[in-house]
């Protein structure tokens, strides 16, 4: 384990996707699961476990206390279920499981982060959750000091979120998923990627052409990480599809994407961001963040923002979708040190 003491030494934005964020006070590198115990157990104040930084804001002071970076990877096959640890960078293990003839992951395709991050916010993408197949992870409970088994019953998954996100309690040390022997995908829920794939809704087919086809997709998006193209420096997409008890009446007769969900009705954030009148590449302060050019659900940093220009844009967007439609957006990433 190392550890990096001088704030100068280490900024968040170097370990970020969005690469915005300030100085450590202190930073930590666990690359077993035993120097990620070692690490918790022993540091007094603030903590953040970081992953692969790709669903967090990071503020511009930084954070006062100690950053863990979870470096822990690999996996073990057991019949078809899969355990792997925390660290493990997500689309490299998916493709993994792909190439060794197993179907289920394939639809979260080119997903930025790790492996550890996903039960916490419930990943999903192109009709898929990690929660269709997640079965248990193993814990550090924070509270007890013990590590534990927790069911996927037992981490309440909902749409985006578990009973983990926003708590500090559960430090997920690996994650066990069961995996479609037969090298087919889930069924293809998603109705944007049946027709990539040309099929029907519910058809299932071979996991590496679902795979390919989903990374394709985002790849059109600017969802597929890449250093030299603006719009992929983002946070995957700012806002989460929001989940209304009731149509408002800005809304009422008006057709629009709209999906029956727990406690209401989900709508399409992006829909009612571009009808808000925020296209594609709409500008934030002085240009150096925007929507991206090719999705706008993502907010970009254009190579010289800081936090407070995204977020800046992030309250221009949530606002003017209010005013207009009387729905509140609300961020799908951890806000770290700063605030909407």
């Amino acid at each position: 384990m190392s550890r990096l003491d001088t704030p100068t030494q280490t900024t968040l934005a170097e370990h970020t996707t969005l690469r915005l964020g300030g100085p450590a006070r202190a930073f930590v590198v666990a690359g077993t699961t035993d120097e990620l115990l070692a690490a918790v157990r022993s540091i007094e104040g603030p903590v953040l476990l970081l992953g692969g930084g790709s669903n967090l804001v990071v503020g511009d002071d930084g954070f006062p206390g100690t950053v863990v970076k979870i470096a822990t990877g690999g996996w073990r096959i057991d019949g078809d279920e899969v355990e792997v640890a925390a660290g493990q960078n997500w689309d490299e293990f998916v493709a993994a499981t792909v190439e060794a003839g197993f179907g289920g992951l394939e639809c979260l395709s080119g997903i930025p982060g790790s492996v550890g991050a996903t039960p916490i916010q419930n990943v999903g993408a192109y009709g898929c959750e990690v929660a269709d197949l997640l079965t248990s992870i193993e814990c550090y409970d924070r509270r007890t000091g013990e590590v534990r088994t927790m069911t996927a019953d037992e981490l309440g998954f909902g749409y985006r979120t578990s009973v983990l996100k926003g708590e500090s309690w559960g430090i997920v040390l690996s994650v066990r998923f069961a995996l479609r022997a037969d090298g087919l995908s889930a069924p293809i829920r998603y109705a944007e990627l049946a027709r990539t794939l040309g099929v029907e809704q519910g058809a299932r087919v071979p996991a590496a052409q679902a795979r390919e086809a989903v990374l394709k997709l985002r790849q059109g998006k600017g969802m597929v990480l890449d250093a030299s193209d603006h719009d992929t420096w983002s946070a995957g997409s700012f806002f989460t599809n929001p989940i209304v008890a009731e149509i408002p009446p800005a809304l009422e007769g008006v057709e629009m994407p709209r999906y029956p969900a727990d406690g209401g009705v989900k709508l399409s954030a992006a829909w009612l961001i571009e009808r808000a009148g925020f296209g594609k590449g709409h500008p934030g302060p002085g240009g150096r963040v925007s929507l991206s050019t090719k999705h706008t659900l993502a907010l970009t940093n254009r190579g010289s923002a800081s936090t407070a220009d995204l977020l800046a844009l992030a309250r221009e967007v949530r606002d003017g979708v209010h005013a207009r439609f009387g729905v509140t957006l609300r961020p799908e990433p951890l806000l770290i040190n700063c605030a909407l």
